[in-house]
């Protein structure tokens, strides 16, 4: 067994130990392993751990990896230019990281184009930083109905990045994104489901899954760098 296999395998348990603490299925909860500044190979022994999700930063090396490993599920986790859109839409599994409407525009255009619905999640900047990307919670109602009137996209729901720092902290911030999303969805009548909340890296993933996330997104924990 590879040192891959043997940190990925630490993580499930980790992960089900999480979700049966506040009683939860660990099957509800998705891992991605993040393959920024990974290699191939590496790619290869996750996968044949049984690592079926994985996730990229750059448009270039998701693009790369994607058309290596197309039977895995690429989720595109990184900060996404409007220029770039054409090379992920199609390709991605989910993007998880929308955080304008001028992007959300693009995908359904580029999506349009392609002959596709495009998965997405709506990035969101709980905790207020000035260096992360997202909306504010005050927009959500605003951008899940300006979403609605796109028909080559569907938002599955919602994604935050905690502050770095105490898993405490970085708790109330995964719980102020589940409360905004059951929020959203108790005053919407549209049929809005909002199914994921994307929360929890390395540094915090057990709390995120205790808080309700759906899918974490792991890179050092798996893949040691």
């Amino acid at each position: 067994m590879s040192a891959i296999a043997d940190r990925y395998w630490l993580v499930r348990n980790k992960v089900a130990d999480a979700a049966d603490h506040v009683g939860r299925f660990p099957s509800e909860v998705t891992i991605v392993g993040v393959t920024k500044n990974v290699g191939v190979e590496e790619v290869r022994l996750a996968m044949a751990a049984g690592m079926c999700d994985f996730g990229e930063n750059r448009v270039q090396e998701f693009v790369g990896k994607q058309a290596l490993f197309p039977d895995a599920r690429w989720h595109f986790v990184g900060t996404l230019q409007t220029n770039k859109v054409k090379d992920v839409v199609g390709r991605a599994h989910l993007i998880h990281s929308v955080d304008s409407l001028r992007l959300l525009e693009t995908i359904d255009k580029k999506a349009f184009q392609a002959g596709v619905v495009q998965a997405l999640l709506l990035q969101f900047n709980i905790a207020g930083e000035q260096t992360k990307h997202g909306f504010s919670s005050s927009q959500a109602s605003e951008m899940l109905a300006a979403a609605a009137e796109f028909e080559n996209v569907r938002v599955r729901g919602l994604m935050t990045m905690a502050p770095f720092g105490s898993p405490q902290e970085a708790r109330k911030v995964f719980l102020e994104l589940r409360n905004l999303r059951d929020s959203v969805c108790a005053r919407t009548s549209n049929g809005v489901e909002l199914e994921e909340l994307s929360m929890g890296m390395t540094n915090d993933y057990c709390e995120a899954v205790e808080e309700g996330s759906t899918i974490v997104r792991i890179g050092r924990a798996i893949f040691g760098k």
